[in-house]
């Protein structure tokens, strides 16, 4: 991964929710006006999320790196520096690091009056591989 990082890694994800080494950095915090969060997420090389849904929908800015995300039923989709990827609300989906890149990504979490996030099941290593 490049030096050039444009925020600092942040605190330790937990792992709960996601497989592997994570880092989370709260951009803009969740308020009652705006309704949105961000987030810059730092993901080491295999990391991932579980599956997971946003109510409200989901953009992904991927700022460093490279990386996958799939949304359920649907083949995974290899992501990489400069790419946006929008997530519908409601849609169940996954998204991480490479097998041998880390990834960052800015995380905006829209409409959050309607929830946040809902934390599914861990994306096995079978379906990180896309066996699955």
């Amino acid at each position: 991964m490049s030096t050039d990082k444009i925020f600092p890694k942040g605190e330790p994800a937990s792992p709960d929710h996601f497989t592997g080494t994570v880092w989370i950095y709260t951009l803009v915090p969740n308020n009652d006006k705006l309704h949105f969060t961000s987030t810059s997420v730092t993901f080491e090389a295999g990391a991932r999320t579980n599956w997971h849904k946003h109510a409200g929908g989901q953009v992904l800015i991927v700022t460093n790196g490279s990386g996958q995300y799939q949304e359920t039923g649907k083949p995974i989709q290899v992501i990489k520096k400069g790419d946006v990827v929008t997530v519908m609300p409601g849609t169940k989906h996954w998204h991480g690091s490479s097998p041998n890149s880390e990834l960052t990504h800015i995380a905006v979490n829209m409409n959050t009056q309607d929830g946040i996030v809902d934390w599914l099941e861990g994306v096995t290593d079978e379906e990180f591989k896309g066996g699955k």
